[in-house]
């Protein structure tokens, strides 16, 4: 049985616990504000550009001359997954969820005899991900030292994909992250953007292409954008994977707090028990000693 003092000092060490998830559920739930403002800002651009580029393609996608980045290499059998997830932890399932996604597809493609490599994007999908995976692990982005997710940082990791695209590295490219709905619910996705697939949002029918006159033509239009495209999709993934690890580290560490709270009330009725028998213990020696004498 411990004694009084270790009693004590556990529930201390137990406050302590409590005071440094309560802060860091404050700070997440200021970050996921304005993470979950910019992820809901990009998603008219990223659904409209999405649609547009859908009506592009249906029109150009079966030409002899549309862009690679559209037709693909017409073949499947290399493909690169990069695996974007956070460079912190304390944040529950959110890293697992999408590290667990990307080995589930992974371990299909490499059964079904097909040469699978991984760019992770976040320290913690590559440690997930080296313990068995390591041999696919091909390059790491680092974003240790961003702050705040921008463009750029999309437009480098696009330019990384698709300058091993153009050097024949691979077939097919597929992006893995967590989209955020709330603060309680985040769905690990895996999005394939080369070869380009967009579907037309609802509220777009057949006929609106035949509203828009591109010049200098469909191809060429393509072959500008795609590349837009690729950083668009991983940058809308990148935001969206923002709002998800702040709402999945605001709740991880209301539960860690309502949990510390359980264990501080546990604890204080253990060390009152165990001062109580400490009293009657003492009352009962004294006693004992009084009628001795």
């Amino acid at each position: 049985m411990p004694s009084l003092k270790d009693l004590k000092n556990r529930i201390e060490s137990v406050k302590s616990t409590r005071k440094i998830t309560k802060a860091m559920q404050m700070v997440a739930a200021a970050k996921l504000r304005r993470a979950q403002e910019a992820a809901e800002s990009a998603r008219p651009y990223a659904e409209r550009f999405n649609a547009v580029m859908a009506g592009l393609a249906a029109s150009v996608g079966g030409s002899d001359s549309a862009p690679k980045l559209l037709s693909g290499t017409g073949k499947d059998d290399v493909h690169l997954l990069v695996v974007m997830t956070a460079e912190r932890g304390l944040c529950g399932g959110f890293n697992s969820n999408i590290a667990k996604l990307a080995r589930t597809k992974a371990n299909e493609l490499v059964a079904a005899g097909k040469t699978v490599k991984i760019l992770t994007v976040g320290k913690k999908g590559r440690d997930q991900l080296k313990r068995d995976l390591g041999d696919h692990l091909i390059g790491h982005v680092d974003l240790t030292e961003v702050k705040r997710i921008g463009y750029a940082d999309a437009q480098g990791i696009a330019q990384d994909v698709l300058t091993r695209f153009d050097a024949g590295d691979f077939d097919v490219a597929t992006i893995f992250y967590s989209k955020f709905v709330n603060v309680v619910s985040q769905i690990p996705t895996a999005q394939q953007i080369i070869p380009a697939s967009f579907e037309a949002t609802e509220g777009d029918d057949d006929g609106a292409a035949t509203l828009y006159d591109y010049e200098p033509g469909e191809e060429e239009i393509l072959a500008d954008l795609l590349p837009r495209a690729v950083a668009t999709q991983i940058f809308a993934g990148l935001l969206e994977n923002g709002a998800s690890e702040q709402g999945a580290r605001m709740s991880a560490m209301d539960n860690a707090t309502r949990n510390a709270g359980d264990m501080i009330d546990r604890l204080t009725i253990e060390f009152n028990r165990s001062r109580q028998a400490v009293i009657t213990n003492e009352l009962i020696e004294i006693i004992s000693g009084a009628e001795a004498l």
